[in-house]
């Protein structure tokens, strides 16, 4: 498959090109709203799996060339940059599953508290952006990126998935269980995102009041 991260210069963005392109077969595409950015970023990414000895072809464009034609756009951006995000690769979506692992936050007297957009989730409102037809799920909202983006690092972690499209949820699940040491896990339709969503701050807060928690994940047994 040909996967498009959008945003795909950040944190979340660096370990799944990494992760993805490491451990799978996909075409792993780099978005960025300034294409140089991707460009200089999907040669970072390259240079990083060439030490490790390991083949990788990334290629860097703007989000809506990077779009084109993907079979899956993950949409690595913060909530409040979302709905700009899909307006602007709209036009290059077709037979596209949408992925929002964003979560809205605030940050008050050093606690990390769990912020809803309107819509109730931020995956219900990328579903809202998104074009007619195109389906929306919510996966790897409580992924820690540093640990993810280092590849010494060994992963032990549930993807939980979320969406109200069978085929785009198993298509999803399927993406996930490709990255050595995660584990997908349907956890429900849309509507049961803010659960899932809400757990990204606790472990946060968690992590940070726990000297040997940093970049804790969730494991379900």
């Amino acid at each position: 498959m040909r996967i498009a991260l959008c945003g795909g210069t950040g944190d979340l963005g660096r370990g799944l090109a990494l992760r993805l392109t490491r451990d799978t077969d996909h075409e792993v595409i780099v978005g960025s709203r300034d294409p140089e950015k991707a460009r200089e970023h999907a040669t970072e990414y390259e240079d990083e799996l060439d030490s490790r000895d390991i083949d990788g072809d990334i290629n860097g464009f703007d989000n809506a060339m990077a779009t084109d034609r993907a079979d899956i756009a993950i949409l690595c951006v913060p909530a409040y940059h979302l709905a700009d995000t899909v307006e602007g690769i709209e036009g290059n979506l077709d037979d596209t599953v949408l992925v929002s692992p964003a979560v809205g936050m605030h940050r008050e007297e050093g606690t990390m508290s769990y912020n809803p957009p309107s819509a109730g989730s931020v995956t219900a409102l990328a579903a809202a952006a998104a074009p007619d037809g195109i389906p929306v799920v919510g996966a790897f909202h409580n992924l820690a990126a540093g640990r993810l983006a280092d590849l010494d690092a060994t992963l032990d972690w549930d993807v939980l998935v979320v969406g109200d499209d069978g085929d785009a949820n198993a298509t999803v699940e399927g993406l996930a269980d490709g990255i050595d040491g995660v584990r997908a896990l349907a956890a429900g339709p849309l509507a049961a995102a803010p659960e899932v969503e809400g757990l990204t701050p606790l472990l946060i807060n968690v992590a940070a009041n726990n000297d040997d928690l940093a970049d804790l994940g969730v494991r379900f047994r």
